[in-house]
């Protein structure tokens, strides 16, 4: 009996814990009206599509609620969520990496690398992914530090 009750502490707690780290979570990611990139289909960006998803197909991970072009898309962000994410939490990558701020994207200005997703600023003159391509290796290193960080 007491490690039954054990047990069901530590699962109780354990789910506390999930639940606290799913709301925590949002208050990091980059989303408009509760939504991420804008809208946009995350797994579309993977077919170099930047797809404006629609409000029928919607998925919610940890927290985060995100719209799909497709059943088919949302199903397949499902089977692998972490997979299709934008990497820090949909800010751009560049000024992630660059000076470690949480700045707003363009969702039509994207690079997967290495199988992930980054988002990038793009408005008056200034496409912060022409500048990621020139220091990527050491703009993502950078990016990776300071978004562990915020996120603590």
């Amino acid at each position: 009996m007491k490690y039954f009750i054990l047990a069901f502490i530590l699962l109780l707690s354990s789910f506390v814990f999930a639940q606290n780290t799913a709301i925590d979570r949002t208050k990091h990611f980059n989303l408009e009206k509760g939504i991420a990139i804008q809208g946009y289909d995350p797994v579309a960006y993977f077919s170099n599509k930047a797809l404006k998803g629609d409000k029928k197909y919607t998925a919610k991970y940890m927290g985060v609620v995100y719209y799909f072009s497709s059943e088919t898309n949302k199903n397949n962000f499902l089977k692998n969520p972490s997979k299709y994410e934008p990497q820090y939490g949909g800010w751009c990558a560049f000024a992630m990496g660059d000076y470690g701020k949480k700045v707003e994207i363009d969702p039509e200005t994207f690079k997967i690398v290495d199988g992930r997703l980054y988002l990038f600023y793009n408005a008056y003159f200034n496409n912060t992914l022409k500048s990621w391509n020139k220091d990527e290796k050491n703009l993502k290193a950078k990016a990776d530090k300071n978004w562990s960080t915020l996120i603590k």
